[in-house]
């Protein structure tokens, strides 16, 4: 008798001495036993025929779960190298991972792959699909596994069981002739794998190491149902329409040049972008009672020992000597921070200290990693750091998160949050830790803000809160953190004056809303596709003339809008207004105003807004009226 306990706390009984996830699938019903892909034993994924031989805890995993979707997609993976090693003999497969929204396979071929084989290896998947082989594991030892992939003349399978303990046992899966290494779990057979599609082929060095011969990366995507693969396509043809590298250039915001590999150069109306950002990022920290303060940003190698960055982070550092002594040119804010707190002296009367700097950092990414705004070597960070008493961590908690909620909600962001834990290479009490995460989840519970456990996966110095905001086509970026520090005081010897006249040392979050600002106006190009609300608009209104003898007008009604703080441009070409008007929608420009004869005689302007079309005659006080506050209350 095997007792096997679901989720929801109900038991089921069989009368057998060994059960598997699909018998058990198939007791509760026929049509779950169908969409289960994978289960989840006592905690560990596994595949639908493990044998369950004692009572367990048992879950049903379907596309809908991440292990199962992971099955599934690391299954795809497993059916394109069979396709690939069948249309050209002699490829040799290296890994082939789940990865977020798809999956991809690493192969070493003298054929150079194109978009037309990508074709070729779909049919050849579709034909795989079809004869629904069944996904059978086996475990055999260590040396009898180098010896099947020898002769299978698969090294880089080899190398990866090389590496593996003398006593490891060795698991493998096959399918309709085609044998991988692999830990599992699988799809019960490949005829669960319904809409599938290989979408590029990149280079990828084996092992992620520059030193190692450069391999051919195919990636794909699947999914149960050809109409989830249909939306999935449609929306990263609209991903592809809203590139913000793309769009960047287009809009005259940003530009990227072989002579600053990594470093953007932000042109005119990018750096009004910017500047806006900032502005709003100042306004709501000096209303929150931060005080900006601005660090060098090239400082001697004695700080950054300290830091801890010289020993763990340099490969990552831009370096330099001054005066025969070195220096690094610092990759964060932190330590400068820190150095001013320690320039005077502090009672626990002045806590919380808040401390915010817009600071420029650097840092050394390689050049295969950069990507447009999102993956720079130099950018500037909205950090601050507050400094506070133990029993102030919670209020100070719930002030941040709240001061992050509402930039976000500013530009339409859902987000979710989770909370990272006790990693364990921690630094630390027992005790320091347990008062950390205890006063981050009654902040976040107090708030009402629904979170989620990431177990082990804090900073080394403390727990931590991170924000992951979700843009209009469901993606999630990584940009606001909240982390709680008891190391940092300890290695630059800060310290205040307690209620007892003794020397205490100080607790310090860590916090950026934005991360990256350039990052962050990446992520806003294309969340907005470009078309940035009136408040962001670099050119809120593009004045259009009919003809040359309303030029006088238009340049009457472009210096009042100046005058009033609104952002304008003139468009007196000899070109027809259609042309004129398709030009300011190309540039997206939240608002048009035509002028004519009557424009003129009514001192008025014709308005057109951006997506709404023609609204017809305003008067210049009114319309000036309409941008301010829209301007002011930052409206979207």
């Amino acid at each position: 008798m095997i007792k096997i306990t679901l989720p929801d706390g109900s038991v089921r009984e069989f009368d057998q001495n060994v059960v598997t996830p699909f018998e058990v699938a198939g007791d509760i019903s026929k049509g779950l036993q169908k969409k289960s892909l994978a289960a989840k034993v006592e905690g560990k994924v596994v595949d639908m025929d493990f044998p369950i031989e004692k009572d367990s805890e048992l879950s049903l995993l379907t596309f809908e779960d991440e292990d199962g979707e992971d099955t599934f997609r690391h299954s795809s993976s497993h059916i394109m190298a069979q396709a690939v090693k069948n249309l050209f003999p002699g490829t040799k497969i290296a890994i082939g991972p789940a990865i977020k929204d798809g999956f991809y396979y690493d192969f070493d071929s003298e054929h150079v792959f194109t978009p037309e084989d990508l074709e070729k290896i779909e049919k050849e998947m579709e034909r795989i699909v079809k004869e629904d082989n069944k996904f059978e594991r086996k475990e055999m030892p260590r040396s009898e596994a180098i010896k099947l992939f020898q002769e299978l003349g698969e090294d880089y399978k080899v190398e990866l069981i090389n590496d593996l303990p003398e006593d490891a046992k060795i698991s493998i899966y096959t399918d309709g002739g085609f044998t991988d290494l692999c830990a599992g779990p699988h799809l019960p057979s490949t005829g669960h794998v319904k809409a599938f599609k290989l979408l590029n082929v990149a280079g990828a060095y084996w092992r992620g190491n520059s030193d190692n011969k450069m391999l051919q990366r195919i990636y794909g995507t699947s999914f149960p149902k050809k109409s989830d693969l249909e939306n999935y396509l449609n929306l990263l043809e609209e991903a592809k329409k809203r590139d913000h590298r793309k769009l960047g250039q287009e809009l005259g915001l940003f530009t990227l040049m072989d002579e600053g590999p990594g470093f953007p150069f932000f042109l005119p109306k990018g750096t009004k972008v910017k500047n806006l950002l900032l502005q709003y990022w100042r306004e709501i920290h000096e209303r929150e009672n931060y005080v900006e303060i601005e660090t060098p940003i090239i400082l001697n190698k004695k700080l950054w020992e300290t830091s801890g960055h010289w020993d763990h982070y340099r490969d990552n550092m831009y370096t330099l000597k001054i005066d025969e002594d070195d220096y690094a040119i610092k990759p964060m804010n932190c330590p400068g921070a820190f150095m001013v707190y320690r320039n005077d002296l502090h009672s626990y009367r002045e806590f919380p200290i808040r401390l915010g700097e817009i600071g420029r950092v650097h840092r050394h990414e390689l050049s295969g990693a950069l990507h447009g705004l999102m993956r720079v070597r130099a950018f500037t960070q909205d950090d601050a750091h507050i400094f506070m008493l133990p029993e102030q961590i919670k209020d100070e908690i719930k002030n941040v998160v709240n001061k992050i909620d509402e930039i976000y909600e500013k530009f339409g962001f859902k987000y979710r949050i989770e909370l990272s834990t006790r990693p364990e290479d921690s630094m630390g009490s027992d005790e320091d830790w347990e008062n950390a995460e205890a006063s981050l989840k009654k902040a976040l519970e107090e708030l009402g803000k629904p979170f989620t456990i990431n177990e082990g996966d804090g900073a080394f110095y403390g727990p931590k809160i991170d924000f992951k905001l979700e843009d209009c086509l469901g993606r999630t970026w990584q940009c606001g953190t909240i982390q709680l520090d008891f190391q940092m005081p300890q290695r630059f010897d800060l310290t205040y004056v307690g209620k007892d006249n003794e020397k205490h040392r100080p607790i310090t979050i860590h916090t950026v809303a934005f991360g990256s600002i350039e990052r962050f106006i990446g992520i806003l190009i294309e969340h907005f596709a470009g078309a940035f609300p009136v408040w962001l608009a670099p050119v809120q209104a593009k004045i259009l003339t009919l003809t040359d003898k309303h030029n006088d007008y238009a340049n009457k009604v472009y210096n009042e809008l100046r005058k009033a703080g609104i952002r304008a441009e003139v468009d007196s070409r000899n070109e027809k207004i259609g042309f004129k008007i398709r030009e300011a929608q190309l540039q997206k420009v939240p608002y048009m105003l035509i002028i004519g004869d009557k424009e003129v005689e009514n001192d008025a302007v014709g308005l057109r807004k951006r997506g709404e079309g023609d609204l017809g005659a305003l008067p210049l006080g009114e319309f000036k009226e309409r941008v301010l506050k829209e301007t002011q209350e930052r409206s979207l």
